[in-house]
């Protein structure tokens, strides 16, 4: 015999935060500004200087990120070896692969301003700063997860699990009854192969 709940009801739509409410017309803002940039710096000086810019921000952030996956892939393989030897892995040293990837990305970018964050994404001491930063924010976003969660970081794990794309997962219980009770027929007994036919 199952019991189950009644399905549950669509729960209301997440408001969208700030950040995601404002960024298209940020990037659009963003879009004008580049223009606007690439127009005047050809305005003072002329079109095939803001053509040897752009290409020069493209072959620059191609290189950029070329040597940062090799940086990258070597750091891996290097860390592969030394598990496979028993020896502990040492501290990544070096860090901010991801940051200089992203500032070769927007090395590649066509635009000036880009070009100048691309840049400042390339220094150390910034990388160091931004890395840490960001490693704080995501320590505090993983600690906010598991005290939302009603039984801590494992139940929402599990609850995660439960959930199928498309599916709809009813919940309930099964009850058994193994032994003989006082709503079933008397009768020869059955087997635990033998199946209960429906009533």
């Amino acid at each position: 015999m199952t019991t189950g709940a009644p399905p549950p009801t669509q729960p209301a739509r997440p408001r969208r935060s700030r950040v995601l409410r404002f960024l298209p017309l940020g990037l659009a803002a963003w879009l004008v500004l580049e223009i606007w940039l690439l127009t005047v710096v050809a305005g003072a000086t002329s079109g095939l200087t803001v053509f040897l810019l752009l290409v020069g921000g493209l072959v620059l952030g191609s290189f950029v990120i070329k040597r940062a996956g090799r940086r990258a892939f070597k750091n891996l393989s290097e860390a592969v070896q030394q598990q496979q030897r028993g020896v502990a892995a040492a501290p990544d040293s070096g860090g901010g692969s991801a940051l200089t990837m992203l500032g070769g990305l927007f090395l590649i970018l066509p635009g000036l301003i880009s070009d100048a964050v691309g840049l400042l994404l390339l220094v150390p001491p910034l990388q160091k700063v931004l890395s840490r930063s960001a490693e704080r924010a995501f320590e505090r976003k993983v600690r906010a997860a598991a005290a939302a969660a009603p039984g801590g970081l494992g139940d929402a794990f599990q609850q995660a699990r439960m959930q199928h794309p498309g599916g709809k997962v009813v919940q309930g219980e099964v009850i058994r009854e193994d032994g003989p009770s006082a709503s079933s027929p008397p009768g020869p007994a059955r087997g635990p192969e033998d199946p209960q036919l429906p009533r």
